[in-house]
């Protein structure tokens, strides 16, 4: 099962670029893709979920050519985009059965399949309710469950956990956890907490080039002895962004408490902190934009 991306790129117009040479491979496990917004993650999704032809490059599935041959995948292929829309009138039931016949599953089965989804995604009990009373995380519950309907061995989600609250977020990164032995996952987002919590490796896109692909360990070690704490005074606050990558503040009753990116210390009186992947992504993404400026 291998998931085999080489040289794709996707151009909307003469001068503007979504993908620009994007390359890797993915074998079961859930792959993290982060990247700011606008940088050209639903583009790759849309690529791989067969709804968008590359401009350039190839994209096989278990050596098939997904272009030339894309029921290949589809047959395979769970997918949740950013923008999901649902069927107002229906009640869950009624829209997954929809969504199930168009995917050719055999009715009885398709019903069972329903039945266990709806427990998965904590919706058993508002089945017979209609779409449009939800809220908005309830219809992403609903998202999630049709993207799993015929046990898909690709599963693509495009961020999926927006609308989410934060226990319903922990149900859908343990959900994605227990996939992901079977399957190859994508979570693209650009909430470095939810790649955080669940993804195998990570991929950092920034202006639809892939800046690193790497385990989380790895990553991390890349700005390791480069994170400082300095406490400033909140009249400082403004100086110090304009001079240093702040990757977070906190409000302290003696100043504020600054995690900054930097080779050397800020100030003589920064101390030394653990690294975490918000300051590794956000070096990453600050040092791409600064390579593509120049």
């Amino acid at each position: 099962m291998n998931l085999l991306i080489e040289h794709v790129s996707k151009r909307y117009t003469a001068d503007v670029w979504g993908l620009r040479d994007f390359s890797i491979s993915l074998a079961p496990g859930v792959i993290g893709l982060l990247g700011p917004n606008g940088a050209g993650k639903s583009t790759l999704m849309r690529i791989l979920a067969t709804i968008s032809k590359p401009t350039e490059g190839t994209v096989t599935w278990d050596g098939t050519d997904i272009v030339r041959s894309p029921d290949s995948l589809r047959r395979e292929l769970g997918y949740l985009p950013q923008d999901f829309g649902v069927y107002p009138n229906l009640t869950p039931v009624e829209f997954l059965g929809y969504i199930a016949a168009a995917k050719g599953l055999d009715a009885p089965a398709a019903r069972r399949r329903i039945d266990e989804l709806l427990l998965l995604v904590n919706l058993d009990s508002e089945r017979t309710q209609r779409l449009g009373g939800f809220s908005g995380g309830m219809r992403q519950r609903v998202g999630i469950a049709q993207a799993l309907l015929n046990d898909p061995r690709l599963l693509i989600v495009d961020e999926p956990t927006a609308g989410l609250d934060p226990e319903e977020r922990v149900r859908f990164r343990n959900l994605l956890s227990d996939l992901s032995g079977e399957r190859v996952v994508i979570l693209s987002t650009h909430i470095v907490s939810d790649v955080e919590a669940v993804a195998t490796d990570i991929a950092v896109i920034v202006r639809g080039r892939m800046v690193a692909h790497e385990l989380p360990e790895t990553i991390l070690a890349g700005v390791r002895g480069r994170v400082w704490e300095w406490v400033v005074p909140s009249s400082d606050l403004v100086a110090v962004r304009s001079r240093f990558l702040v990757s977070g503040t906190l409000r302290r009753s003696d100043g504020v408490l600054c995690r900054i990116i930097s080779t050397g210390p800020p100030d003589p009186g920064a101390q030394s902190a653990d690294p975490s992947l918000e300051d590794a992504y956000l070096s990453l993404v600050t040092g791409a934009r600064k390579e593509g400026a120049s």
